[in-house]
């Protein structure tokens, strides 16, 4: 670091992303993108708006708002639309969390959580998972801030159900609760249909996963207008230009598209409960995953162990080396063609 980053910078920890070696060609199953291109329509839209790059994307995005409205049920007022759903969680916790209100979230989940808190110095109340990695539902709604739930949740892929979410909002209608929905499209169910009921309810979601959209870096958020004026206060202040005008067009055209979306995430869905089973038939330990990945470790062979010797063989996944997870490693659903390397690799292996 240089001499003129502010002591509050300094112990900062940012978060570490996904390897992108380009050193040699990877089966790549580490960063949780799609095995599936986007779809033909969404590249369709995205090419026209090419030759209009000289000018700025429209700042409320009302088209795409429109249609993501109207596909998900909502109100137009009741969508904020971003850089990646990072963003609308980092305007959340600008918006939500302060001295007095903390952040509170587990400690094994979506690592941005942790940053952002730090980002802005904020108070954070870091709860355990349970030993089998499912949240302590208890322990969440007792706790005092504002809540940050990812469902499923990373990296184990654990969901939580919409009567338990249900029960949480209940239980503190007094505080914003953000449920974080960038797998719900693998097999958990969504509430973005309860924003009307609960008006402390964030729900935020992505094209990178499910839609086939991680380069574009499109997200959004669903609330009742109130809670998205509050992030449009802050979206404003910082980057009111934040979706350009390509990747707002490629979304238009991946929400037009909605059988070649719904067929993916089968696809997805499929391969990975035949992969789950040839893992288990090699002696593999794994959460009840309802994202596109697997969190797996083995009886006898350690996590870190067969993340390197599947590196050495051209297979990428994802090692963390958290206390309680090291011996897992979270591994990313690709094509069929990239399970069976995945699963012929590992043979050798264990």
């Amino acid at each position: 670091m240089s001499r003129f980053l502010i002591p509050e910078r300094e112990s900062l920890v940012p978060y570490v992303p996904g390897e992108q070696p380009k050193e040699r060609k990877y089966v790549k199953l580490n960063t949780n993108e799609s095995p599936f291109p986007p779809s033909p329509t969404a590249i369709a839209e995205g090419e026209k708006e090419l030759a209009l790059l000289q000018l700025y994307p429209d700042p409320e995005c009302a088209r795409l708002r429109e249609a993501v409205a109207k596909r998900y049920g909502v109100k137009e007022d009741q969508v904020i639309m971003t850089n990646g759903s990072d963003e609308v969680l980092q305007f959340a916790f600008a918006a939500f969390c302060n001295q007095s209100t903390p952040a509170v979230f587990p400690d094994i989940t979506y690592g941005f959580y942790k940053v952002f808190a730090d980002l802005y110095n904020l108070p954070k109340t870091v709860l355990p998972l349970k030993e089998d990695f499912t949240v302590d539902l208890p322990a969440l709604t007792n706790a005092k801030g504002t809540l940050f739930i990812a469902n499923p949740n990373a990296p184990t892929g654990i969901p939580l159900t919409k009567k338990e979410i249900e029960g949480v909002l209940k239980a503190n209608p007094n505080r914003v609760v953000v449920v974080d929905e960038a797998y719900v499209d693998f097999g958990a169910e969504s509430v973005v249909d309860l924003i009307d009921t609960y008006d402390n309810l964030l729900v935020t979601q992505t094209f990178s996963k499910s839609r086939s959209m991680a380069g574009a870096r499109l997200g959004m958020g669903f609330a009742n207008a109130g809670l998205i004026a509050d992030l449009n206060r802050i979206r404003y202040s910082v980057n009111p230009y934040n979706v350009n005008r390509v990747t707002m067009a490629a979304g238009m055209g991946s929400i037009k598209d909605e059988g070649y979306f719904q067929n993916n995430c089968k696809e997805i869905i499929s391969l990975r409960e035949e992969t789950s089973q040839a893992l288990q038939k090699m002696g593999f330990t794994l959460t009840p995953s309802k994202a596109n990945f697997l969190f797996a470790k083995h009886e006898r062979v350690g996590g870190e162990e067969i993340y390197l010797k599947l590196k050495e063989k051209g297979v990428l996944v994802r090692h963390f080396t958290g206390e309680r997870i090291k011996e897992y490693n979270r591994i990313t659903v690709g094509s069929a063609e990239e399970m069976q390397a995945l699963l012929t690799a590992l043979k050798e292996i264990v």
